[in-house]
């Protein structure tokens, strides 16, 4: 099948977030605190537990019911996601509670994100070969300036992201907006995620679907690389 454009998905498919346990170690040392290394190594199991870093673990650990509106529409604006993370983080007691503030901040730095090793080489290839790229992603910050700290941007033709426009995937909604803005028909694109419900979705629409599973970035370092070739380079 000869296709025209490519739309990917952000964490755990072109970008892996930092574990849990660096993430809080780096806010502790950003905010001067300090914990006992095995209570340290303690809290960052618990908040991987209720799932606190976005872009991380899913809970595993039943979301509290104060929180379940929330966290439903979590990525369909910029304040849902901050009251659902920061709300199952604030299940983890921490030496302050302006930490979980801190935490949710953190996550947002390209700092925080590895781009997976062949992110940068296939997003390339796909330009150089005509294709026009995509970001489509839940998610309820910017994440534009990761791309570009990275290098990736330039190889971009277009963010869709949820919370900019009120509705997260699987949402077809969200994916004609992405092939609308590139230009392209749905039956002429490929979507890869590694979500199988949230970036399925994209089928609904007449997209072709290809999965990656969300490694970290170093177990994982050519999982985009089938992309091309499933993309006609006469496309």
């Amino acid at each position: 099948m000869t296709f025209k454009a490519v739309l990917f998905d952000f964490s755990g498919t072109l970008f892996r977030v930092e574990d849990t346990e660096s993430w809080l170690r780096a806010v502790l040392a950003e905010t001067g605190h300090t914990l006992p290394e095995p209570e340290l190594a303690e809290k960052a199991r618990a908040l991987e537990a209720v799932g606190a870093l976005a872009g991380g673990a899913r809970p595993v650990v039943p979301v509290p019911d104060r929180l379940r509106a929330v966290w439903e529409a979590r990525d369909r604006g910029a304040e849902e996601h901050r009251a659902a993370f920061t709300g199952v983080s604030r299940q983890v007691p921490l030496p302050d509670p302006a930490l979980h503030d801190a935490l949710y901040d953190r996550h947002m730095l390209p700092a925080a994100w590895t781009p997976y090793p062949d992110a940068a080489d296939v997003l390339g290839a796909l330009r150089e070969r005509g294709l026009a790229v995509g970001v489509v992603s839940n998610i309820g910050w910017d994440l534009r300036p990761v791309f570009r700290e990275h290098g990736l941007d330039a190889h971009v033709g277009a963010y869709v992201l949820s919370y900019e426009h009120g509705v997260q995937k699987p949402d077809p909604r969200l994916f004609a907006t992405a092939c609308a803005e590139l230009g392209v028909a749905p039956e002429d694109t490929l979507m890869v995620g590694d979500d199988r419900r949230a970036d399925g979705g994209a089928a609904a629409l007449g997209c072709a679907v290809r999965f990656v599973d969300p490694l970290p970035a170093a177990d994982r370092p050519d999982g985009l690389r089938p992309v091309l070739d499933l993309v006609d380079p006469r496309g």
